[in-house]
């Protein structure tokens, strides 16, 4: 091993809205006091991290012009799970994209405010 990962870093107009964002999604801690920079931490230490980029221009997903370059995948259990995530992700400002159709198992796609594409993906969880 050469390094460890310290923290996964998303640029965006407005770091404490994003962080706020993803912070509601999965309940982690937002230290936003850096206007530049904002921090969103679990528990157990791990970290994603936002900073400013006053050019940002989001991707187009699913245009190849635009590629996505990266995005987050979350868990929850069951479809009937992906709809009540859709009525809370659009609430907190994210864009609903897509739907794979799948009846047991699948994804959704959205943008976060800032215009990253992610997912939320069902029927995909393994055993731990």
């Amino acid at each position: 091993m050469i390094a460890t990962l310290q923290c996964t870093v998303i640029d965006c107009p407005d770091p404490a809205a994003l962080a706020a964002f993803y912070g509601k999604i999965l309940g982690w801690r937002v230290n936003d006091s850096d206007p530049e920079w904002a921090t969103l931490t679990a528990e157990d230490g791990r970290q994603f991290a936002f900073q400013r980029a006053p050019d940002h221009q989001p991707p187009r997903w699913p245009d190849p012009a635009h590629p996505q370059q990266m995005h987050l995948d979350f868990d929850v259990e069951t479809r009937a799970d992906a709809e009540r995530a859709q009525r809370e992700l659009i609430e907190l400002g994210a864009t609903f994209l897509h739907d794979s159709g799948g009846e047991r198992s699948g994804f959704r796609v959205f943008n976060d405010p800032a215009g990253h594409p992610f997912c939320i993906c069902y029927g995909q969880m393994g055993p731990n």
